[in-house]
């Protein structure tokens, strides 16, 4: 199974892979100047890296309401699911490129916010927290009787 996350931003979406071994990696932002440039970037990724499924980070209120960004980010899940006919999973990205801005600080790295960096590393975070949390609830296995 090979996933897309997706940070999505009006300019620049943040975008990361993972397969079956569970580990997500940033990809090249789509930081094209038009939405269609963007759009095309995205499909190339999901024909590369064989994409089976998305995940897209939803950006809710501090509170956990729906806001504006929301709204906006479902605005986008409705088009890609339209236009590529993959199966979109939503996962709560409060504070994701908060995170990965902190992380940075903390390693005195510094990464020009234009570049997308940010925002695929951000999409690695959202894609991170869906496998693990697919997961934790997935059914144990036990062994069959007899051993």
């Amino acid at each position: 199974m090979n996933y897309l996350g997706i940070d999505w931003g009006e300019k620049r979406i943040g975008l990361a892979h993972a397969d079956e071994v569970g580990i997500a990696v940033p990809l090249p932002a789509a930081t094209a100047a038009t939405k269609k440039a963007r759009l095309q970037h995205i499909e190339e990724m999901i024909k590369t890296r064989r994409i089976h499924k998305i995940v897209c980070g939803y950006p809710l209120n501090m509170d956990g309401s729906v806001g504006t960004r929301a709204k906006e980010v479902d605005v986008f899940i409705g088009e890609i699911e339209k236009r590529f006919g993959l199966p979109v999973h939503r996962i709560d990205e409060r504070l994701s490129s908060h995170s990965v801005e902190q992380g940075l600080k903390q390693q005195k790295k510094k990464l020009d916010r234009r570049s997308g960096e940010i925002d695929s590393r951000a999409a690695a975070l959202i894609l991170q927290d869906f496998i693990e949390e697919k997961a934790m609830n997935a059914p144990i296995p036990f062994p069959e009787e007899g051993f």
